[in-house]
């Protein structure tokens, strides 16, 4: 049975990062398991012992790991670049032969990518939210000449194609690849315990290999998904027994709030 946990409801009064460990020990807190790229699970790790305390229990097991690719620029002339992760912003400022001509202006689908972005010299517009909204704010710009989407092999949704269709010359260009990686041992030996286990799922992808990776192990802890958007849920649909905490809105921050949420209710009387 698949339990749908969305609440709408604003946190208790003075529930600000850290409280929750004041309202119950961390062996009561479910295990938390990390299937992003190292670096960012690393840092959204940090991320949920600030909030919840340093004691939590944090398994790590990428489930993708990014590999940038050096394939030639196309020839342009480009007047936007897109950015769509911050793996694309790495593959733009790492790339060995990136033409000097290229545009310093970028439209990015959230502020995380953005600040990347700026890093790299880049000025930049954000969407905040996913790609739907990046088409949206950039058919609503409606920029003159070409734009080039810096993306990777695998995505979902055509962003290029919806702008070219729309009117605006949009070519996607791909500039790195998400390799698929194995459960660990520890987090099979995690997901095959007894204490719920809290997954943090960022992107449909992810998801849809960790739904099918869960196959391949003897599950037996209370699973608990936070989910990043729709498109990630839905890409848990098929497996069973497990209770999914969706975001209010496609980031970061918000898919925070759903596990502050969800775990105030699970210590509510």
């Amino acid at each position: 049975m698949v339990i749908l946990c969305r609440m709408s409801a604003p946190l208790p009064k003075g529930f600000p990062a850290g409280n929750i460990v004041s309202m119950t020990t961390q062996s009561q807190m479910p295990a938390f398991l990390l299937t992003r790229p190292l670096a960012y699970s690393q840092r959204y790790a940090a991320t949920l012992q600030h909030c919840f305390g340093p004691g939590l229990s944090i398994t790590i097991s990428p489930l993708i790991a990014p590999r940038l690719l050096q394939t030639p620029f196309p020839t342009g002339p480009w007047d936007w670049l897109i950015l769509t992760s911050e793996t694309g912003v790495a593959a733009y400022a790492q790339h060995p032969a990136r033409p000097s001509d290229l545009p310093k202006r970028a439209f990015c689908v959230g502020d995380r990518t953005a600040k990347a972005a700026q890093q790299a010299g880049l000025e930049t517009i954000s969407a905040d939210a996913d790609a739907v909204a990046l088409i949206a704010l950039i058919q609503k710009h409606s920029p003159d000449g070409q734009l080039l989407h810096i993306c990777g092999a695998h995505r979902r949704g055509d962003v290029a194609g919806n702008l070219t269709n729309s009117g605006i010359p949009t070519k996607a260009f791909v500039l790195y690849e998400q390799e698929q990686r194995p459960l660990s041992v520890q987090a099979a030996n995690l997901l095959s315990g007894k204490r719920p286990v809290l997954a943090p799922l960022f992107s449909p992808r992810t998801a849809a290999i960790f739904a099918g990776a869960l196959a391949d192990t003897s599950q037996k802890a209370p699973l608990i998904c936070a989910t990043l958007s729709d498109a990630v849920t839905d890409a848990l649909a098929q497996h069973k027994d497990i209770t999914l905490c969706p975001a209010a809105k496609p980031t970061a921050a918000a898919l925070t709030d759903a596990i502050k949420k969800y775990l105030a209710a699970r210590q509510a009387p």
